[in-house]
């Protein structure tokens, strides 16, 4: 009989346990703490004001746009790599790879000279004719969105690229005989295999974004507030914790609402394929 693998898994599973699970048990149990003892009047403070309402439904705005930007980018990335030969896709894992080696707020600070006024963006839209003047796209969800669009694309590439590359490249030649145009072949034969790495990437990406503070903080300032941002004000300013705790428990339940959302739809996709 093989013996168990059990015992090798006994170190991980301690780690889970002492830096996530029970980490995550204090969090929720400290966002019941109330003045009197356990309640639910953090929660009713956070959902009950319209202000709060709004920063989180704008920090869900952020997450689906940001996923909207990185697949518009990196499918055409994704699909350049499959048709490309050894050299070009060696080329395109190794610049997907190099942002994530970078520091994510030297990533950041970057796309401040980027989004300014004397940026590229500014001084390109200037030489097309489309602006009068200089342009700043800092402080604006705009400029976010691009931000984010750039630090989350690997992202979405790697999950993409990790499917397509265990795809043969004459898969497509049935359909191409059968009189199918090359959006068709995308539509009918590669997207379905791509989608369950495209949900991977998506929430991948979601999770990514709504909780990037140092991101949303330099680039989205003060007048675009997210739930970030609402956690260190709790914290760092208004000493507030039990509160600070129950913002982070509602920003972690509707991240889990969506990323449960999204396995199932996944699981769905994989049992449709093997029907």
């Amino acid at each position: 009989m093989r013996a168990s693998g059990f015992p090798f898994l006994v170190p991980m599973l301690a780690l889970s346990v002492a830096f996530f699970a029970l980490p995550l048990a204090l969090l929720v149990a400290y966002s019941f703490a109330g003045e009197t003892g356990p309640s639910l009047e953090n929660y009713a403070k956070f959902l009950g004001d319209p202000f709060n309402f709004r920063v989180l439904l704008n920090t869900a705005r952020l997450g689906f746009e940001t996923v909207l930007g990185t697949t518009l980018l990196g499918i055409p990335i994704a699909l350049l790599f499959w048709h490309s030969g050894q050299r070009m896709r060696q080329a395109i894992i190794f610049l997907t790879l190099i942002p994530m080696l970078t520091s994510n707020v030297v990533r950041t600070f970057a796309w401040i000279v980027i989004l300014g006024r004397q940026g590229p963006i500014s001084e390109s839209l200037m030489a097309l004719g489309l602006t009068g003047g200089p342009i700043s796209l800092m402080f604006t969800e705009l400029g976010l969105v691009l931000a984010m669009t750039q630090i989350d694309l690997p992202l979405i590439i790697l999950p993409l690229v990790a499917i397509l590359s265990r795809l043969p490249r004459n898969l497509t030649e049935a359909a191409e005989v059968s009189g199918a145009g090359p959006w068709r072949v995308f539509v009918t034969v590669l997207l379905p295999l791509m989608l369950p790495a495209l949900l991977a990437g998506w929430i991948l990406v979601y999770a990514s974004t709504s909780a990037s503070f140092v991101t949303q903080a330099v680039i989205g300032g003060a007048r675009n507030v997210y739930v970030p941002q609402l956690i260190y004000r709790e914290v760092g300013t208004l000493f507030d914790w039990p509160l600070a705790s129950a913002i982070a428990v509602v920003l972690l339940f509707t991240t889990g609402i969506l990323l449960l959302v999204l396995s199932m739809l996944s699981r769905h996709r994989r049992l449709v394929g093997h029907g």
